[in-house]
């Protein structure tokens, strides 16, 4: 038999699962930027009306599309928030970690405005109080996950586009930080910069060649 993939569309049923068990006000947590080899990793958290919405997967969205759904979102949200780790916590803490510590930061400035008791994540999980659903394809299973990862994804590349302003030879405009060739290219000729993550492999490779090639 062909392994058939499982075929999801954004829904509520992950946030009723918890609404059945009594929790009334649950989150949705989601991330961008774990792969990176530049940059910080990015989390948002938001909670949504109960409705039906266009959202989906970031990496299901072009960049123009995303940016408007994320106008929207921060529009009908109850409430939204964004947080981040650094490429230097990344470094210190290894990248899951760093991932949940944003993520964390996001769940507690949501938490000033709303008493969030519960929360779905996309296979997050997190040494919160609240009890989660971290499940596997969570941004293409909740509206509100898929609208997390929209605002941490547009938030991230709108902080990348800045960061090229001040390493232009990085290209981080265009990849956002991520192991394109160009990036590896520029990396090659330039070695790593304060925003990179020295513990990355690609990277580490490339700062030690460099540091030879000073040597000599």
């Amino acid at each position: 038999m062909k392994n058939v993939k499982a075929s999801y569309k954004p829904s509520w049923e992950l946030e009723s699962l918890l609404w059945q068990r009594g929790y009334t006000l649950v989150a949705g947590i989601d991330e961008a930027g774990r792969g990176a080899l530049a940059g910080p990793v990015v989390a948002a958290a938001v909670v949504l009306p109960y409705g039906e919405y266009p959202f989906k997967d970031s990496k299901k969205l072009d960049a123009a599309t995303r940016e408007h759904m994320a106008q929207a979102i921060k529009e009908v949200a109850l409430a939204w928030a964004l947080a981040s780790a650094s490429a230097q916590e990344v470094d210190q803490i290894n990248v899951l970690a760093a991932t949940k510590l944003a993520a964390t930061r996001a769940l507690k400035k949501v938490s000033i405005h709303m008493n969030v008791d519960a929360l779905v994540t996309d296979y997050l999980k997190l040494n919160v109080p609240q009890p989660s659903l971290a499940v596997a394809k969570g941004d293409s299973r909740s509206f509100q996950i898929a609208a997390a990862s929209i605002l941490a994804k547009t938030s991230r590349d709108a902080w990348m586009v800045e960061a090229a302003k001040h390493h232009p030879e990085y290209g981080f405009e265009g990849h956002k930080g991520y192991g394109a060739p160009k990036h590896l290219a520029a990396l090659d000729k330039y070695g790593p910069c304060e925003l990179h993550r020295l513990s990355y492999k690609p990277v580490a490779q490339r700062r030690l060649f460099a540091a030879d090639s000073l040597s000599q």
